[in-house]
């Protein structure tokens, strides 16, 4: 039996099953939970948080008092799943903020999953839903936004952030290749909970600067079955998210890992899995290497023969742009602009942020194009290094404040 308490009436020893109101306003990205720390209530009171449910049948009830009789609560047997709302359209810098917070309540997730599973506790995958929820509705009002910001992850961040990436641009891919809301939303759990296996990998094979050598790239190599077992053992995981688990390493061609499939006998999932995994890692800041241009990803994956389902690339290029926001381009007038935001209507034609001239090799003063608008047209992409030119992600990441 559910019951809705206000937050005053919290103690511990009651079972927490759900906050009402924002999830981002949730002090913890999980809930359901027994109520052991005095510090947690601390929070809860000290949120914007309001009225919780408690499941009595788990914990304790809450204690009537003088001026409202425990009778007056609300109580149900299950909490009915919210109705949909309609997510409206959002400008760029308007959903980014948002999406910077649902990264650092993302990274908190994944954080604790992982500690979690380090220390040989269940994993409960359900516990996730309402974080893949927020960026399944963050990528209906702006696509490129959380993709963006879930880019910029230090070295350091990038194992937990990695797996909040995966799971916006799988949903962003699920929604190209026209899954329905459900398939879409099983397409990001998946994402989320991919890596899970490497909580299982020592942190000085992880995290090492260099290359791997043979032996430790074999040890990396167990953790598509290592994550299998975690999720397996564990509780809501769906048989689609142990499958990209187990599979996001294969290749179409057959020479991946663990199993060597090839071609359809790796599953839909799994591919599109195969490509949102390989792009944000490629695009990312590494231990070991700096991050490569979306663009210059995108083309570099196009020429890797057998390595993705040709179908499966080409709507994970339209999701995204060619251009994908952070790209360096240069205009057919010499200018090099970074991408700042894509065009619904051509992936050739985005918004960009145009502040350099190669003619004159100097800065310009930054100013906001949309192609659309413009007789200027993209020439191709560019390389920052060429032209001397140091952080290309502050341009588009300077729309965010």
């Amino acid at each position: 039996m559910l019951k809705k308490i206000p937050v005053e009436h919290l103690r511990l020893g009651m079972h927490l099953q759900a906050f009402c109101g924002d999830w981002l306003e949730h002090p913890f990205w999980r809930t359901r939970f027994v109520l052991k720390d005095a510090q947690d209530l601390v929070l809860i009171r000290e949120s914007s948080i309001r009225e919780v449910w408690i499941d009595i049948n788990k914990g304790i009830d809450v204690e009537a008092d003088r001026t409202r009789s425990e009778d007056e609560f609300e109580t149900i047997e299950e909490i009915p799943p919210p109705p949909p709302v309609v997510q409206p359209k959002a400008a760029f810098a308007d959903e980014v903020k948002r999406a910077s917070r649902i990264v650092a309540k993302g990274r908190e997730a994944v954080v604790s999953m992982f500690q979690e599973a380090r220390m040989g506790k269940a994993i409960e995958a359900e516990a996730a839903a309402p974080l893949v929820e927020e960026i399944s509705n963050s990528m209906l009002r702006n696509p490129g936004a959380l993709v963006s910001i879930a880019r910029l992850k230090t070295a350091d961040d990038y194992t937990y952030l990695h797996s909040v990436a995966v799971c916006a641009l799988m949903i962003a891919l699920a929604r190209q290749l026209g899954l329905d809301e459900q398939q879409t939303r099983e397409a990001g759990m998946a994402g989320l909970l991919h890596d899970l296996g490497k909580a299982m990998m020592p942190s000085a094979v992880l995290n090492k600067p260099g290359k791997l050598t043979d032996a430790e790239f074999a040890v990396v190599k167990t953790h598509p079955e290592e994550g299998h077992k975690l999720l397996l053992a564990g509780n809501g995981a769906s048989e689609i998210a142990r499958d990209v688990c187990l599979h996001h390493h294969e290749k179409f061609d057959g020479s991946g890992y663990p199993a060597g499939l090839s071609g359809e006998a790796i599953s839909l999932y799994a591919r599109m899995g195969a490509v949102c995994d390989v792009y944000d890692a490629i695009t990312s800041n590494r231990p070991y290497k700096a991050g490569w241009d979306p663009a210059e990803s995108i083309r570099r994956m196009a020429e890797w023969k057998g390595h993705f389902d040709p179908a499966i690339f080409q709507a994970f290029v339209k999701s995204l742009g060619i251009y994908p926001v952070g790209s360096l381009v240069r205009l057919e007038s010499g200018k090099l602009g970074v991408v700042v935001e894509q065009n619904g209507q051509s992936l050739l034609k985005p918004r960009l942020k145009v502040f350099f001239s190669t003619r004159s090799q100097s800065y310009l003063k930054p100013e906001t194009i949309d192609l659309a608008r413009s007789a200027e047209k993209i020439a191709g992409r560019e390389d920052a290094e060429k032209w001397g030119i140091k952080d290309v992600d502050r341009y588009w990441a300077a729309e965010t404040v």
